[in-house]
């Protein structure tokens, strides 16, 4: 049978790559698309490197994004971001993607889907796995998204044209609210290691924070160093499916391991602390706010994941977090939260307050690029 042939568009955002579509492009029966996107990305693939596909290996290179014209008042664009397992037959639609996001305004606009009126795009993007609203800024050249640019990303080579995101009311993207139990610090018992105080946070994406210390890692270890450490990812995943249940995002923690292995995030904090990035500098304690891991469908990232920081900015925001217990800047709400990743330093601008109802997290912002990498039609095997 001959392969099926869909227009699709390759593109960078942030520090993640995914296969673009139109949404006219794809099958009007939603219950068909998995099956399109797990062939176009090379999933499943017991050997982790879907080599039969457009991924890359590892869950930041595994992704789909479907953008179309919104009809809400409030937005020009719809965007479905789907999380592609890399090795199991399992597509995920129940978190965004903050650095895909990044790609899509430009994307509407390069596809014709928005007409900017000057040299400044504004596009309102509504994201269906969160329910928020999510504005994009950037800079257009000859009629089309600019790319080269003078913004150095960290995690990735070379300089780009920056894109600013403004996330609008970013708290409860899954749960409805910011604090999904109500509270600053829950406690989580794990085989092995005991009770752990975890704080269970929503904001632009669910992640449960712990404390690096306790498990035993001083924070700052690299990725694959961190991957090595059975005990710890066994730990950390228990950590991460107990708290879905916590935050009632799974009735059980198996169901949690089983069908969503990237919601919620689960992420190590720490306070700043001197050093080295994966590409080899050297950084120092006094420039950054908070040091940060995040893992996600059983791997850490090396960079962290935009709404992993997004949250985790917010939540240093919170008095009371195990965040703000080990951030510098944390109740400034005029500055910045620096946060040492393994890829660098990531600077989040988020307005947070303390109302009568409880916290309130208005906005946060980060800066991307972004790059279409390619543009035609993907195939899809026929059987």
């Amino acid at each position: 049978m001959k392969q099926r042939k869909i227009p699709a568009v390759f593109m960078r955002g942030g520090t993640s790559k995914a296969v673009m579509f139109l949404h006219a492009d794809l099958p009007e029966d939603r219950a068909e698309w998995d099956a399109i996107f797990l062939a176009a990305l090379g999933s499943p693939d017991p050997n982790g490197r879907q080599l039969n596909g457009m991924g890359g290996g590892i869950s930041s290179l595994s992704k789909a994004c479907i953008i179309g014209p919104s009809a809400r008042d409030d937005a020009d664009v719809d965007y479905t971001f789907a999380q592609v397992s890399v090795d199991r037959d399992n597509v995920g639609y129940g978190a965004n993607c903050g650095n895909m996001s990044s790609a899509v305004g430009p994307f509407a606009v390069d596809e014709g889907l928005v007409t900017p009126g000057g040299d400044e795009a504004l596009v309102r993007i509504y994201n269906t796995n969160t329910d928020k609203i999510i504005h994009s800024r950037f800079q257009m050249e000859d009629g089309i998204a600019a790319v080269d640019g003078d913004f150095d990303l960290k995690g990735v080579a070379g300089t780009g044209a920056p894109v600013r995101l403004d996330f609008l009311a970013p708290g409860g993207a899954a749960t409805g609210r910011l604090l999904p139990t109500g509270n600053v610090i829950d406690f989580i018992e794990v085989d092995g290691l005991g009770r752990v105080e975890a704080s269970l946070v929503d904001a632009a994406n669910p992640c449960v924070f712990v404390e690096a210390a306790a498990l035993g890692l001083t924070g700052t270890e690299a990725p694959d160093e961190i991957d090595a450490k059975v005990d710890v990812m066994a730990w950390l995943e228990s950590i991460r499916a107990q708290g879905a249940v916590l935050m009632g995002l799974a009735e059980t923690p198996e169901a949690c391991t089983e069908n969503a292995p990237s919601s919620p995030f689960v992420g190590m904090v720490t306070a700043a602390q001197d050093a080295k990035t994966l590409a080899g500098e050297h950084i120092r304690a006094a420039d950054a706010d908070l040091t940060a891991r995040i893992v996600s469908s059983g791997n850490t990232h090396r960079a962290l994941p935009l709404t992993g920081a997004l949250c985790c900015a917010t939540a240093a925001r919170i008095e009371g977090t195990l965040i703000h217990r080990h951030s510098r800047r944390g109740t400034d709400p005029d500055s910045d939260l620096r946060i040492m990743q393994p890829s660098g330093i990531i600077p989040v601008v988020c307005t947070v307050t303390n109302t009568d109802t409880g916290w309130l997290a208005e906005r946060a912002g980060v800066y991307r690029t972004q790059r279409r990498l390619f543009e035609g039609r993907v195939l899809i095997p026929g059987s």
